[in-house]
């Protein structure tokens, strides 16, 4: 497959192990980003079903789909293996994979650790997402990607689920996004997935937006989403860097 038959590639990709993983952990720097005019993509391990409330995989992907449009996402693609089932394989890191070289991002997103108490699969997307950004660059592997060419992604960095101030792994850099124009789409993103966030779980709202101030606080800004990067920070513009435009509303 020659570069003249692919898509128009997508600047950012944040990998979820299923639909609304993005958008609790990411979400308003997805939505940041889109208002920015970057390309946003989203690809969902998995169709997170069954749950409790929800009729099914097609509710649940009609979710997806207008959480996507509320955040300004370009691109969403789900790629159907197994929720409860998520295990780091072969053939799932070559799906991963494949989407990085057909759309070629800039940028990954993906977890950033398990979640005790919470779904495994969480844990099995650090992992495959890991892998995959690997399998995406190597060369003399034609056969395994239908001849799509070799990306490498140029930065890896990944966000957080949990319910309290993230805390980095070892050896990672955290980074500090200001969502504070962003943070009432990414709560407009979650509340589009109903079947997850009935009246009775209004909670979970309260806490995102609590997880945001605290995030926010630590950088000083209003509203703030962690991400992290195995890479040490490097920039030729500190001030700039220090000092950014104001992006925001």
């Amino acid at each position: 497959m020659t570069p003249g038959q692919l898509p128009p590639p997508l600047d950012v990709i944040a990998v979820g192990a299923h639909p609304d993983d993005v958008e609790i952990g990411c979400g308003g720097t997805l939505a940041l980003l889109a208002s920015q005019g970057v390309r946003v993509g989203i690809v969902d391990l998995t169709d997170g079903e069954p749950t409790p409330r929800s009729s099914g995989p097609e509710e649940r992907l009609a979710e997806a789909a207008a959480a996507a449009g509320v955040l300004g996402v370009a691109h969403r693609e789900n790629l159907g293996f197994s929720n409860r089932r998520l295990f780091d394989s072969f053939e799932v890191r070559v799906a991963l994979a494949t989407a990085f070289r057909r759309w070629r991002p800039r940028v990954v997103l993906g977890l950033g650790d398990k979640t005790p108490l919470a779904s495994p699969d969480h844990a099995q997307a650090v992992a495959i997402t890991e892998a995959a950004v690997f399998y995406s660059r190597l060369t003399k592997w034609d056969d395994t990607f239908a001849g799509l060419p070799v990306h490498a992604v140029p930065q890896f960095l990944t966000y957080f689920l949990f319910a309290g101030v993230p805390t980095v792994p070892h050896g990672h850099w955290p980074l500090v996004v200001d969502i504070s124009g962003h943070l009432e789409a990414k709560l407009a993103a979650i509340a589009c997935y109903a079947s997850q966030f009935p009246p009775e779980k209004a909670h979970v709202f309260a806490r995102v937006r609590a997880m945001a101030a605290t995030a926010g606080a630590m950088a000083g800004c209003t509203a703030g989403e962690v991400l992290a990067s195995a890479r040490m920070p490097c920039t030729g513009e500190p001030l700039r860097m220090l000092f950014p435009p104001a992006t925001c509303p």
